[in-house]
């Protein structure tokens, strides 16, 4: 009974912590120029809520410790790659195609909670076609060392 009552009460303590409660989304400052609306839509369905300044915070993401784990995920998906910053340069963007091909991304962990972000094969396909159109020239697989 007093684990449960100290495990409590770090629960609640720890949702002093405040990294992680101010969700904001930077101001958008520009988009790439998408070869169509499609792609458009694939990647913003599939990306844009760690890799833009239009995320969508779920009502878990209040709650330590998995505000923290959202938090990381979002700056480091922003710093990496921004879709919505695109006035500034995303050295990133030409890996777009290789990650979904890899399957890194989306991640397999975001798939569960955010079942629109799941593609088809071929929305993969269209999603890596358009990429390539609208991103610029994509990297091909890491070479293998």
């Amino acid at each position: 009974m007093k684990i449960l009552l100290w495990a409590a009460i770090a629960v609640v303590g720890i949702q002093v912590v405040p990294y992680g409660h101010t969700h904001t989304n930077p101001p958008q400052t520009g988009e790439p120029a998408w070869d169509s609306p499609g792609t458009r839509e694939l990647v913003r369905r599939a990306c844009f809520d760690c890799h833009s300044n239009t995320t969508t915070f779920p009502w878990y993401a209040h709650v330590a410790p998995v505000s923290w784990l959202l938090e990381r995920d979002v700056d480091g998906g922003r710093s990496h790659l921004n879709f919505t910053e695109w006035n500034l340069p995303q050295k990133h963007a030409k890996d777009v195609t290789n990650e979904v091909k890899q399957g890194d991304m989306p991640p397999w962990f975001y798939l569960p909670m955010h079942p629109a972000a799941r593609l088809t094969d071929a929305e993969k396909q269209a999603l890596m076609e358009g990429a390539a159109k609208s991103l610029g020239p994509q990297d091909g697989p890491p070479e293998k060392k």
